[in-house]
C-alpha cells in the first residue's frame, strides 16, 4: 500500500514546486518520489478545474459509495442465507400425516 502523506505536507511540497524549485530537487530533499509530486500536481490542476478529471471531492464520494454498496451487498447475502435456513427448517421432513 502506498505511503500516505498529510495534506499539509502535500501543500508545502506543491508550494515549493510552484515557487520555482525543481521537482527532482524537492523529491530528493524530502526523500519522496518525484512521480508522487507529479501526481499531486496533476490532482491539484484537476481540483482547480484547470484539467479534466475526477476531483478529490468526487473521488472521496465515490469511495464512500462503493464502501456502502459493499456493506449493503454483504447484508443482502446474510439475509438471503438466513431466509434459506429458515425455509429449510420450516419444511417438514418425513411427515406423512395430512393436516386437517
Amino acid at each position: 500500500m502506498p505511503k500516505r502523506y498529510p495534506p499539509e505536507f502535500r501543500r508545502k511540497v506543491l508550494d515549493l514546486v510552484a515557487s520555482g524549485r525543481r521537482v527532482a530537487q524537492v523529491a530528493a530533499d524530502l526523500d519522496i518520489s518525484d512521480q508522487t509530486i507529479y501526481a499531486w500536481r496533476r490532482q491539484e490542476l484537476i481540483d482547480s478545474g484547470q484539467m479534466p478529471g475526477t476531483t478529490s471531492a468526487d473521488n472521496a464520494e465515490l469511495v464512500a459509495a462503493r464502501r456502502r454498496i459493499a456493506e449493503l451487498g454483504a447484508q443482502v447475502a446474510v439475509h438471503r442465507r438466513a431466509a434459506e435456513l429458515l425455509k429449510e427448517s420450516s419444511t417438514p421432513q418425513g411427515d406423512t400425516r395430512r393436516s386437517r
